[in-house]
């Protein structure tokens, strides 16, 4: 935990889901209705400075918001973001998990997903027998 940190200094009436290891809160700069962040306890940056038992912890969390998103705002499907470093658009140094619901309709065309984050590659053509 860190002074300067605005996730290790969350106000505890923001926590929509806890437990030991971690926490879950609305972001306040949602990309859709029910966007949330699922942070750890511990200060660290990013998610490749994760201990396994926190890679463990974390992933229960994002399945423990999912089932909240689920009952809450019953939305048509989700994407799952990490911004790894400032090149990958990642602002506030304490690693977060990003649940973003999804709706049919709140995009135009929403082939390509989180291939979005470089708009220029977002589309493209699935060649057979390519993932």
């Amino acid at each position: 935990m860190t002074d300067t940190c605005r996730f290790c200094n969350r106000a505890e009436d923001r926590v929509v889901l806890s437990d030991e290891w971690s926490q879950a809160w609305y972001d306040r700069h949602p990309v859709s209705d029910g966007h949330m962040l699922i942070v750890p306890r511990r200060h660290f940056a990013n998610y490749f400075e994760c201990t396994d038992d926190e890679r463990v912890a974390l992933w229960e969390m994002v399945a423990n918001a999912k089932a909240h998103l689920d009952r809450e705002h019953s939305p048509d499907g989700y994407n799952v973001g990490i911004n790894v470093g400032k090149a990958a658009g990642q602002s506030v140094m304490h690693l977060h998990i990003h649940l973003i619901p999804r709706y049919v309709g709140d995009v135009e065309n929403p082939q390509g997903g989180v291939r979005a984050v470089i708009p220029q590659k977002q589309r493209y053509q699935l060649l057979e027998g390519s993932g």
